[in-house]
């Protein structure tokens, strides 16, 4: 089950996606790795281009900040053209960033889902979405 702000979206189609580029926060720089629960203190972050199939992953500089790792990393993920953000959760104040720079956030409770897990989700709603399902 996937919660976009509040709303739960369960079902065969999962999330419906354009192509598009989406922003997932891991614990590691392998397609095994796991989702990371922290947005702005994440490891990395892995720039997913639903068009392409590509993957890129992105140390993420601002974990050890004292402060502000959570806007800081919002600016980071909006540089690479991001459209949405999964995660397993966001702090207050960087939902209202999202909100202005209009990037969908998307909270994944299920912190053992591998960054693979999350592709192949992310690949499996376009095809549905492909096909008019």
């Amino acid at each position: 089950m996937w919660f976009i702000r509040n709303r739960a979206i369960s079902g065969k189609k999962g999330i419906i996606l354009a192509k598009m580029k989406v922003a997932i926060t891991s614990t590691g720089n392998a397609l095994t790795s796991k989702l990371d629960s922290r947005f702005g203190r994440c490891a990395y972050f892995v720039v997913y281009d639903t068009e392409t199939r590509s993957a890129e992953f992105i140390p993420n500089p601002n974990k050890d900040q004292i402060e502000g790792a959570g806007q800081a990393s919002v600016q980071l993920v909006a540089s690479k053209g991001v459209k949405k953000v999964i995660s397993g959760e966001f702090g207050a104040k960087v939902k209202s960033l999202f909100d202005q720079l209009q990037i969908q956030l998307i909270v994944l409770p299920d912190q053992e889902k591998s960054i693979n897990d999350i592709i192949d989700l992310l690949n499996h709603s376009n095809q549905s979405c492909n096909r008019g399902y």
